[in-house]
């Protein structure tokens, strides 16, 4: 029995450091169940990771209301999508920062900085828009299918 894709896979998670890991594992599962070549799922899970790590470095957390208040802070998080399209899949997070993406010039002795610049090396376009409804942004990339090497 063929199963339909869904129209759209979303997820929202914690702007925690684990939640990269559950990005990934979320992008590998349904690309699988989508039946996407190995190939494009490992680009996919790539590019989720480092949209995802940009998205938890600048989520903002929200401004506590009251300093005396016994509540603790709450968390701010990050919203995952994955819909597909005829050529492949478009990853998205989105996050509560409203500054755009700047990919910078890589630091030969930089741990980071490289995420962007990575996303436009591998995905066939990639940008980012403002929603009307909420603040922050969105940034996407778009992986196209490849031909699977095991087939």
């Amino acid at each position: 029995m063929n199963q339909v894709p869904l129209p759209v896979s979303e997820l929202t998670l914690a702007a925690t450091p684990n939640a990269v890991a559950w990005a990934r594992r979320h992008t590998v599962d349904i690309l699988q169940r989508w039946h996407f070549p190995a190939e494009s799922i490992e680009v996919a899970r790539l590019l989720i990771s480092e949209l995802a790590t940009n998205a938890i470095q600048h989520a903002r957390p929200a401004a506590p209301t009251d300093s005396a208040s016994t509540k603790p802070p709450s968390l701010s998080t990050v919203h995952l999508m994955l819909w597909p399209t005829k050529q492949g899949v478009v990853l998205s997070v989105g996050d509560s920062d409203p500054r755009p993406p700047v990919p910078r010039a890589g630091d030969p002795g930089a741990t980071g900085g490289r995420g962007l610049l990575l996303t436009q090396a591998m995905a066939s376009c990639w940008g980012y828009y403002r929603p009307g409804s909420a603040p922050g942004k969105i940034v996407w990339a778009h992986v196209y299918r490849t031909q699977d090497l095991t087939e």
